[in-house]
């Protein structure tokens, strides 16, 4: 089916699933992203060092698999749709604390708590939508949903260019609230999955709890358990080491303005969306392990000119730079945007809630700290007062793709099984081709 057929194919129910998982992912990664663009301001005002803001953001990563367990945990028990706004609410009430923030410590507790709530939110938003919408329809719509996560992203660099020239930092979190209206239509339009109705049903009948069902099965499927955590830390790495640094190195290094980095980030970001849609839609025919590696691939060869190492003769530094950031976006996300179908395939039918968003963000764990390290080693392959960003993250980039192309081609395929609580996941390894 075309993309638009597809788009057609949804019934009322489904696209109000859908839009309330993809709006709480863009405005999840919206209240992430709006520390990456003030990590300058932020040192400054607290008297800090540009690595020390860094690790602010490091904490709101590590947080994560906290929430995904804890709100995964709630989802199989409760349903998909209650956890879900209680999550939203809650990051949504930290952003708006994190406005008030006295001193540094305060802020960066804060952060920390607002990490629990952006990891909670994804594993609950991706299984509500995966289980909500037809098979034939999971890779356009999973390429879509994940670009909610490169929308947060534009809608940050936006929110930078308007409200901090004005307010500041701080202004820009008292926009970061606006989550919080989200809530409101999840209450009123959006059905609960009826995956998880089904399973509940099966649980209620056999007197097996949620919670028995989420240490059996992930004791059962430990190999894919560990894979999955794996393939994730990669993937996490990926983007946040093409994501987080960058308006510090354009700023930094380059001296580029508010403006101009804005508008590398939106550039950037638009890019993201058209990729993620398209390889999203295509990994229905070309299988998730096939579209996920041409992505990673073809990504390596766009770190000269997203670095600036590679120029266009007569083509200004800031036009070089938007086209790189496009076409390396496109690319990373473009990976991404397989993820949420790939890794709901994978799981066990009836931990659904919980085993991608709680693998997803273990797999955070590591790549929390790709910020720092690049920004560490930065300055070791320069100086302290002129860091040598372009270097570190053309090292760093090549090997996160690397990675990816590796543990994606070991990997299973499971596209297009069926989201039933008789369904089990398959091995996670084996000798077939990539499909």
């Amino acid at each position: 089916m075309s993309a638009l057929s597809l788009l057609r194919s949804l019934n009322r129910d489904q696209r109000n699933i859908f839009l309330a998982s993809f709006l709480g992912w863009t405005l999840d990664a919206f209240d992430f992203f709006l520390v990456t663009f003030v990590v300058l301001a932020i040192a400054k005002d607290f008297g800090q060092s540009t690595v020390a803001v860094t690790l602010a953001i490091t904490i709101t990563l590590l947080m994560r698999p906290i929430g995904a367990l804890i709100f995964g945990m709630l989802a199989e028990r409760y349903g998909r749709r209650l956890p879900l706004m209680i999550d939203i609410l809650f990051y949504s009430l930290m952003e708006l604390l994190t406005a008030f923030s006295p001193n540094f410590t305060i802020f960066f507790i804060l952060r920390a708590l607002f990490g629990i709530g952006m990891g909670g939110e994804w594993g609950i938003g991706a299984s509500l939508a995966m289980e909500s919408l037809p098979t034939e329809a999971r890779g356009l719509f999973s390429g879509i949903l994940q670009q909610g996560y490169a929308c947060g992203y534009l809608l940050a660099a936006v929110v930078f260019s308007l409200v901090f020239p004005h307010f500041g930092w701080r202004g820009m979190f008292f926009i970061g609230t606006l989550p919080a209206l989200l809530v409101l239509f999840i209450r009123l339009r959006v059905p609960e999955s009826p995956v998880w109705q089904q399973q509940h049903a099966q649980r209620a009948q056999t007197g097996t709890s949620a919670w028995q069902g989420i240490a059996t099965a992930i004791g059962k499927h430990s190999v894919l358990f560990v894979y999955v955590i794996l393939l994730m830390t990669a993937f996490n790495f990926m983007s946040h080491g093409t994501q987080d640094l960058y308006p510090t190195f354009v700023q930094k290094q380059l001296h580029f303005s508010v403006a101009a980095t804005s508008s590398i980030s939106i550039i950037a970001n638009i890019g993201a969306i058209i990729g993620g849609t398209i390889f999203g839609y295509h990994s229905q025919r070309w299988g998730r392990r096939r579209a996920i590696s041409i992505a990673a691939l073809l990504g390596l060869l766009m770190i000269p000119l997203w670095t600036g190492f590679l120029t266009l003769p007569g083509v200004p530094l800031f036009l070089t730079l938007a086209l790189g950031a496009f076409l390396l976006q496109f690319m990373v996300q473009g990976a991404w945007g397989v993820i949420p179908v790939h890794l709901n395939e994978l799981s066990p039918s009836d931990v659904r809630g919980t085993f991608p968003g709680f693998a997803y963000q273990i797999g955070n764990v590591a790549p929390a700290f790709a910020v720092t390290l690049a920004a560490a080693f930065a300055e070791s392959l320069g100086t302290h007062k002129a860091p040598n960003y372009a270097l570190a993250q053309a090292i760093l980039t090549a090997i996160y793709f690397i990675a990816v192309i590796f543990l994606t081609a070991i990997g299973r395929e499971a596209r297009g099984i069926e989201f039933t609580a008789r369904s089990e996941a398959k091995p996670v390894f084996t000798k077939r081709t990539m499909n």
